[in-house]
């Protein structure tokens, strides 16, 4: 008799059924067949928190199909994700197929290859309750904060709002870094550095730079210029002496193989890659990809929802196999690197790693969208990288006597490369730039070239990029590695936050929001208390406490904030300030303002309805167009993606995907445009121009 296999996917599905060959059917669910009702609360408070599940609107056909392949098997395993919604995803399909829960018909795979699959078929167990109550838990818990406190805000501020559980209080940081920002007070300091040349260097030597670092060995602080111009004073015509100078070997560690978060923060920082877009070339790459003669429909990594640092002693040695081959021995560790779990982090699945190492990216490239080789290079060498042997630097350290100043000069060199041979972590902030020492010797009169003093104002702390918000909340210990790329795309969505650059900056509507949320509903977005839910969840999922005892306890502090707030605004509605522009309304003169429309934002008349006159939001370059002189303004395609046009479009053809700059070509005096990327550089457009300058110049 046959066996029915059901995943979540149609190309996992055709992936796996390769390798199971005769006598298996293997079927897709596409995801979730029941979920929570969308029309109403769907949670049956009063009776102990019970969920009314309900087929999902549309799958109907889909889950007459399932019932159909499942008829006259010999037998069904549920082989959805590895994950806790995975597993609830086979409950629902165990409900809907009337399985025995006693049957041990839940298989789960951590790659999808031929050992992968051979090992999750050979070892079925019993559908994990506890893994589902935790998915049910927080299903609830978000289902209760969304359903009571969404109404309450279409009320008190405008329809189309919404708020959860995890998301408010990432909205929350968000604000509150902009406040941040707002409230610094910037204060001034003063560096001074000197660059300094052996006597005995030659005139080939490159001056060195020391750094002003204090008085008779104590660090002072530049505060004003009267301080900076005592010090120059006092130095001037002073002999520069070595004191000491401190030779040593310092290590640099390889980052860890990527869990789910650090993915999505690395895919950021060196890809520019939104985490939505992350997670779903990561889902491409697990299920399957065509590598046609090299083995036809084969996962390419394991399984992208994880928080695990483990990996197996088999893709251990397969990677010290390709650094042997590649490099030498030098380059393996003498004890296998061991990554250390964070507390909170499950240990169910391996880290994110290439199922089998020996293809490289390259071998695979032709076979792979230009996203997906990006995504599984950054993989691959991230994880060959994690275990090779550290990167060892010489240090230096120069103290410099200047009367009773004191100066200091510090620098490296590569002893051993490491794993920087192949790969290193992507910065959310520039390291110090690094100087390479001539050789000095104490009490060595040095030259001085000149003596820079420069002014400077402390700076407030940025606003979060995807790749820090992601790395606080994980620091915070919020949510978990599968809710981060969808709270902040409903952050978005909703308007709470908008994109300048890769930087996330809260709008008024975001600012006021969650200030009413705040003001009335503390606990929503408190940090301690959203990372003490995430433990008790996590709880659940050991068997350790009870998934209706959570939600209780949440909701009689939650009813309780809930009817208080409704009580007190009562017949109240915060209104949203307008943003006020420069642009004046052509038909009655005045200020208009920015508004947000179904298509975005868009300008209108502050007099409306008196007044309905709008406009498009114009963004200006600075540049101008090459074909009639016009200006260059930003636009967007149909699917999001910024370009650049002429504003006399469509009279004037011109457009770029390169960016329009205010200045000109020196050689034709046309406006220069700007190819972003690793191999950047600013040009000019015009035909036989050929003026080129790159970015790194």
């Amino acid at each position: 008799m046959p066996k029915l296999v059901i995943v979540e996917s149609p190309a996992k599905a055709k992936t796996i059924k390769k390798y199971l060959g005769r006598g298996y059917q293997v079927v897709a669910s596409m995801g979730h067949v029941r979920d929570l009702p969308k029309t109403k609360l769907g949670v049956e408070i009063e009776d102990n928190f019970e969920p009314k599940y309900i087929n999902i609107k549309g799958k109907g056909d889909l889950i007459k199909s399932l019932k159909k392949s499942a008829k006259g098997m010999d037998k069904i395993y549920l082989a959805t994700d590895p994950d806790r919604e995975g597993e609830a995803i086979s409950w629902h399909l165990a409900y809907i197929l009337n399985l025995d829960l006693e049957d041990l018909n839940r298989v789960t795979f951590n790659e999808i290859t031929k050992t992968g699959i051979k090992t999750g078929m050979s070892n079925p167990r019993k559908l994990d309750m506890d893994l589902i109550n935790a998915q049910q838990a927080r299903r609830i818990l978000d289902r209760i904060v969304g359903y009571k406190l969404s109404p309450f805000l279409w009320k008190k501020i405008r329809g189309g709002l919404s708020a959860g559980r995890v998301q408010s209080v990432a909205l929350k940081m968000i604000v509150d870094r902009e406040t941040d920002i707002r409230e610094f007070i910037s204060e001034e300091y003063y560096t001074i550095d000197a660059f300094l040349k052996s006597k005995n260097s030659g005139d080939n030597i490159v001056p060195f730079l020391s750094k002003f670092y204090g008085k008779k060995g104590k660090k002072i602080n530049i505060n004003n210029r009267e301080q900076a111009n005592k010090i120059l004073s006092d130095i001037k015509g002073q002999e520069f002496i070595i004191d000491s100078i401190k030779n040593g070997e310092r290590k640099r560690q390889s980052s860890p193989p990527f869990i789910t978060s650090t993915l999505q923060q690395e895919a950021s920082r060196k890809l520019n890659f939104q985490s939505k877009r992350t997670m779903k070339i990561s889902q491409e790459l697990y299920e399957g990809i065509d590598l046609k003669g090299k083995g036809g429909s084969t996962g390419l990594i394991t399984y992208m929802r994880t928080d695990s640092l483990r990996i197996s002693d088999d893709a251990r040695k397969e990677a010290y196999d390709h650094i042997l081959k590649t490099y030498d021995d030098r380059y393996i560790p003498k004890t296998p690197k061991i990554y250390k779990k964070k507390g909170s982090s499950q240990d169910g699945h391996e880290a994110i790693r290439p199922t089998d190492p020996s293809l490289l990216p390259f071998d695979v490239k032709e076979f792979l969208t230009t996203d997906q080789y990006k995504i599984y290079n950054l993989i691959w060498k991230r994880f060959i990288a994690s275990q090779m042997t550290d990167c060892i630097l010489n240090t230096v350290k120069v103290v410099i006597h200047v009367s009773d100043y004191v100066f200091t000069s510090s620098g490296h060199t590569v002893k051993f490369d490491g794993f920087t041979v192949l790969y290193e972590e992507g910065k959310d902030e520039e390291d110090e730039k690094n100087y390479i020492l001539p050789d000095l010797q104490e009490k060595e009169k040095l030259d001085v070239i000149k003596i820079e003093d420069k002014q400077h104002f402390t700076q407030p702390p940025p606003r979060y990029t995807e790749a820090t918000l992601i790395k606080k909340l994980e620091e915070k210990g919020i949510g978990r590695p599968s809710t981060y790329s969808p709270t902040i795309s409903t952050v978005i969505n909703r308007t709470y936050v908008e994109r300048e650059g890769k930087q996330l900056k809260p709008t008024s509507l975001g600012e006021i929001t969650i200030s009413l949320i705040a003001e009335h509903f503390a606990d929503i977005v408190n940090l301690e208390f959203t990372f003490n839910m995430e433990e008790s969840l996590d709880l659940v999922e050991y068997g350790k406490k009870e998934w209706k005892e959570i939600l209780s306890d949440f909701y009689v502090g939650f009813k309780e904030s809930f009817d208080k707030a409704e009580k007190e605004l009562e017949g109240t509605k915060v209104d949203i300030p307008d943003e006020q522009t420069d642009e004046i309304c052509d038909l009655c003169q005045k200020n208009m303002v920015v508004k947000m429309g179904r298509y975005g934002k868009f300008l209108a008349c502050p007099s409306y309805p008196d007044c309905k006159f709008t406009k498009r939001i114009t963004i200006l370059t600075g540049g101008r167009c090459i074909i009639c002189d016009k200006n260059v303004i930003e636009k967007k395609s149909k699917n999001g993606k910024k370009y650049y046009g002429c504003e006399d479009n469509p009279t004037c053809s011109f457009m770029s995907w390169d960016q329009a700059m205010k200045d000109n070509c020196p050689t034709c005096g046309k406006s220069l445009f700007k190819k972003a990327g690793k191999k950047g550089k600013i040009y000019c457009q015009v035909e036989n121009c050929g003026y080129v300058k790159e970015l790194n110049e």
